[in-house]
């Protein structure tokens, strides 16, 4: 039997009737996900109480089945005797699921709120108009440093800046035009790679070292073609945004164009030329002033409440979240590094999980990964079809390149607000949703995902 408390604190045990209520037992938090803490009991089969002992304070699970009792009120279980008997799958009609996993145990549960529609329009009005009244300028910090490059350096010399500066895109500068005329990205790395790695390829090792941005993204159109097959061609013109632009039109920019991020802008001569970079806006930075503003009066949004498993948000495995048609892509750990980009473009996602036979999670792989391999010219002395994923995410480990946790999970219980804050923290783009105690994976839930489904669109 494996219990699981999910509402964090710093010291968590269980105590129950299989215990006599005489001993604690120390619960761990879950790897990855420090809010989570389990252990897994033996028990005997029928029925069962019992109570976390959290921070020093008796608790019980309000979202498990409890009564009042001599011991006050506590959880209740009940272990089947057929051995035949299992839980009760969940299907996108019951979203709820259990914040405690059971291996060979009948658990009941009660519905999942759902929130009207009014509710949810109200609370779409309210995050509109809030981002509707404030401005890019907000976004500005008092100081710091935006990196920009320019057009006519070395494709290798800027991947090797952004690695060193540990940044996932830059603004490109053309000096001729005295315009900011692009952005340069992971994507643009993984192209570059696969294109080396054709037979037959224009573009060499060799070429790599005095070939230019400029040169680079004159032939990527082309390039593009060829990879997708289906001749999209890809933006040009650079997405941009003026300090004074409402932060609800930066977030639909961000959304609309699908890019991480969108440089802010000012100029004071009217043609626009020769124009100032101020900062590179992105949707956490969004999400974290709404999650600043609403934080004293969350009672005005009541969708904040809703287990992110009850509402259409995010990616998820067939039969376990709301049907979205998009499958979620996944790789095992000896996948090569090829299949993984060829992945990344075809799907258009940012990340991949990386998963075990039992698709518990192992690990992720996310475009900027790939500017890891910048360092020591890495990216010469391998062949994509060579090398697997896991591989390739230890040299990136080999050379510090990883700061933090590399997988940022949270549970499908999980209420929006808690995504939502765990989103707003710098550098964290996604999560993967994850069930307690196995890592299983039934979802990932981005940026993205949470602010189209606050604003609508």
């Amino acid at each position: 039997m494996r219990f699981v408390w999910p509402y964090g604190g710093r010291r968590v045990f269980l105590s129950g009737s299989f215990t006599r209520w005489l001993e604690h037992i120390p619960m761990s938090p879950m790897e990855g996900c420090p809010t989570v803490f389990q252990v897994i009991c033996s028990l005997s089969p029928g029925y069962h109480q019992f109570k976390f002992f959290v921070d020093g304070e008796w608790r019980h699970d309000e979202h498990q089945p409890f009564v009042n009792d001599n011991y006050g009120i506590v959880n209740t279980i009940f272990i089947a005797r057929e051995p035949n008997l299992v839980a009760p799958s969940f299907s996108p009609e019951t979203p709820g699921r259990s914040n405690m996993d059971v291996d060979d145990a009948f658990v009941s549960s009660e519905p999942v709120p759902t929130v009207s529609d009014a509710d949810l329009e109200a609370s779409r009005h309210r995050v509109s108009a809030f981002l509707s009244r404030h401005t890019a300028y907000e976004l500005l910090a008092e100081s710091g440093k935006v990196i920009a490059l320019d057009v006519n350096i070395a494709v290798k010399q800027a991947f090797h800046i952004l690695y060193e500066q540990g940044i996932p895109v830059a603004p490109l500068w053309d000096s001729c035009k005295g315009q900011f005329v692009g952005v340069l990205s992971a994507l643009d790395f993984i192209l570059i790679l696969r294109e080396l790695g054709n037979h037959g390829s224009n573009l060499t090792e060799e070429e790599l070292e005095t070939h230019t941005i400029s040169a680079w993204k004159e032939g990527k159109v082309y390039l593009g073609r060829q990879i997708d097959g289906n001749a999209r061609s890809y933006p040009r013109c650079l997405v941009q945004a003026g300090p004074y632009d409402s932060l609800k039109d930066v977030a639909l920019k961000i959304l609309k164009s699908k890019v991480a991020t969108v440089p802010i802008m000012h100029s004071t001569s009217q043609d626009g030329s020769f124009p100032q970079l101020l900062h590179l806006a992105t949707l956490s930075e969004i999400l974290k002033c709404i999650c600043r503003h609403f934080k004293h009066s969350a009672s005005s949004l009541p969708i904040l409440q809703q287990p992110i498993c009850s509402i259409p948000l995010g990616t998820w495995v067939p039969n376990i979240g709301e049907p979205n048609g998009r499958p979620l892509a996944m790789l095992r750990p000896n996948a090569t590094l090829g299949a993984a980009l060829s992945l990344l473009i075809q799907a258009e996602v940012s990340s991949i999980p990386i998963v075990d036979k039992n698709d518990s999670l192992l690990d992720i792989y996310s475009r900027s990964d790939i500017t890891a391999l910048a360092k020591d010219k890495a990216y010469a002395q391998i062949h994509l079809d060579e090398i697997s994923v896991h591989q390739a995410l230890q040299l990136g480990q080999d050379a510090n390149f990883f700061n933090g946790p590399r997988c940022q999970m949270c549970l499908g219980s999980d209420t929006l607000h808690k995504v939502m804050e765990r989103l707003a923290n710098p550098g964290v783009r996604r999560l993967v949703i994850v069930e307690a105690g196995t890592k299983r994976v039934e979802g990932i839930v981005s940026l993205s995902d949470v602010f189209r489904f606050l604003l609508g669109v």
